[in-house]
């Protein structure tokens, strides 16, 4: 097992951290929650963030930009809920 661990972060991947994964699912709650509220009271800002917040973490690495990019975005959400 950890001979191929070894072989896949030679490879370039690399398993994230708890802090990636529980970012992204809280990310991704809110941004599903802002979505739906923004479908429901036809707000295209709240619905586009919302989908935002839900699909970023694919296109973004690092933990902390991860966390960076949500915070900023739920701001935005607050911000025009």
């Amino acid at each position: 097992m950890e001979n191929e661990l070894k072989q896949l972060e030679s490879l370039g991947l690399v398993l994230p951290t708890p802090a990636y994964l529980l970012g992204a699912i809280l990310f991704g709650i809110a941004g599903y929650v802002a979505w739906r509220r923004g479908r429901k009271m036809n707000n295209p800002m709240l619905k586009w963030t919302g989908l935002a917040l839900m699909l970023y973490p694919y296109a973004v690495a690092q933990t902390w930009l991860l966390f960076v990019f949500g915070i900023a975005l739920c701001f935005w959400v607050y911000w025009n809920w």
